[in-house]
């Protein structure tokens, strides 16, 4: 299960780096072949999305069966135990929404580094007629 998180992690990392790279000011024509070639990744890299949707549900699945231990007889050890497990779905469930965001944040930057070049050449050609 840990290997689930840790790939999560090191993804969430890479779009992390991708974002930023994108979004960092360059020359046009290094801009122009960064984003054509991120826009070839983001397809492939769309199995983020239902792998953290899966990693939701196994948590709300999780939580909603989880052994609560609220009264007198669970130990001091049995409620750390507890309360650290909650802790880590809910960085767990940031982690999964950090995911979801990030991919939609370096496809829409994507599309509009497209959109801009596509109406740069569309003023290009009403300038040369």
């Amino acid at each position: 299960m840990a290997l689930q998180w840790m790939i999560l992690t090191y993804v969430v990392a890479a779009e992390a780096a991708l974002a930023l790279l994108v979004t960092l000011p360059s020359p046009k024509l290094v801009k122009k072949r960064l984003v054509s070639l991120v826009s070839l990744i983001l397809q492939p890299a769309l199995f983020v999305v239902p792998f953290a949707g899966f990693q939701l549900l196994d948590i709300y699945w999780k939580n909603e069966h989880r052994l609560v231990c609220t009264s007198e007889i669970c130990s001091a050890a049995e409620r750390d135990r507890y309360e650290k497990s909650f802790f880590k779905a809910q960085r767990n469930v940031i982690l999964c929404a950090i995911a979801c965001l990030l991919y939609w944040c370096i496809y829409r930057i994507c599309k509009y580094n497209k959109d801009l070049e596509s109406l740069e050449e569309l003023e290009k050609r009403y300038k040369e007629e």
